[in-house]
């Protein structure tokens, strides 16, 4: 795997603030960071879109009960499958939380004893969500706005790409003219604010020193195999029933229904698929989510990557934040 190292920012012999470790699913991310966060004694904060959602368990992998036991999990759970988190919710809290372990004792969280690292460990595969902290992205404060976007909505893509073109032109040099998802996104937030979008976007990134650590599979081969392992997991711990009662609770048509892994098995459960093609058809689905995130991550310079499949890999990791911590 190539190493991509890059400076940190900050002073020399200035602490780390905040390890991220991210990269493609089913890289072992977790199990890393578990590791690592009890040899700096310190937390985990998610950044994973779905995570963040309650009763999404075993579809998101979720760290085990016995794992938030061993080391303080924060950013799982903290919202109802009905409500929407947006990215700028999600920055809001996770700042918040990064700033009050930077705070030094005797003001640090009542949760944590006084000797707790001040650098906790930022873990997950949603690039949007590490983005906004390690580059402080300014995002405007729009929630979705359902009533308009169901306007929007019917009217198809040419159309809409080209009302973006004359209200916010600077937008549709960064957005593809067949990229639905988020001309949607600038028109809505052009509507609500009466400003473009791209006038409201911008980075502030923070003052404290970063190091981001990427995990991925040397081996293309060696990622399917973890995905296909991925699978049968989240399908022998119950994600079949998971899913039903989910659509139970709250209905099929719920947004997060629609996401991967839970989509395939629901199709499963409607009679669409039988459990084998619901199983490969989230197989494959994963394994292209993996290819765009690895697309989305090795992007960027600042990211320091290591072979997920090293027998070592966690020493190696080890050592490299050590170097930072001895500086």
């Amino acid at each position: 795997m190539t190493d991509n190292r890059s400076e940190q920012k900050g002073k020399t012999g200035e602490p780390i603030g905040l390890i991220v470790i991210c990269g493609p699913t089913a890289t072992g991310k977790s199990g890393v960071a578990l590791e690592l966060a009890q040899r700096l004694n310190t937390v985990i904060l998610s950044a994973d879109s779905r995570a963040c959602y309650q009763e999404f368990d075993i579809g998101t992998a979720k760290p085990t009960i016995a794992d938030r036991q061993r080391v303080p999990h924060y950013l799982i759970d903290i919202c109802p499958p009905t409500d929407t988190l947006t990215v700028a919710d999600y920055q809001h809290r996770a700042q918040s939380l990064i700033a009050q372990f930077h705070t030094p004792p005797p003001s640090h969280p009542p949760t944590l004893p006084p000797s707790h690292s001040p650098t906790p460990l930022l873990v997950g595969g949603t690039g949007l969500y590490i983005r906004a902290i390690t580059q402080g992205l300014k995002i405007p404060q729009v929630p979705p706005q359902m009533e308009l976007r169901s306007q929007l909505q019917q009217f198809d893509q040419i159309y809409l790409y080209g009302l973006l073109q004359q209200v916010d032109p600077v937008s549709t040099q960064k957005i593809h003219g067949n990229d639905r998802v988020r001309t949607l996104r600038a028109l809505e937030v052009f509507y609500i604010t009466g400003q473009p979008i791209s006038a409201q976007q911008g980075e502030q990134p923070p003052s404290y020193p970063i190091l981001q650590i990427g995990l991925d599979c040397a081996d293309a081969t060696a990622l399917t195999q973890r995905i296909d392992r991925r699978t049968q997991h989240m399908l022998d711990a119950g994600l079949v029933n998971e899913v039903a009662t989910l659509c139970q609770k709250y209905g099929a048509d719920l947004p997060l229904l629609n996401t991967l892994g839970y989509q395939e098995i629901k199709q499963y459960l409607a009679g669409d698929y039988s459990l084998a093609t619901a199983q490969a058809q989230t197989v494959l689905h994963t394994r292209q989510f993996a290819k765009r995130q690895r697309t989305w991550f090795h992007a960027y310079p600042e990211i320091e990557w290591f072979d997920a499949d090293h027998p070592d890999v966690l020493e190696q990791i080890w050592q490299r934040v050590q170097t930072d911590r001895q500086r």
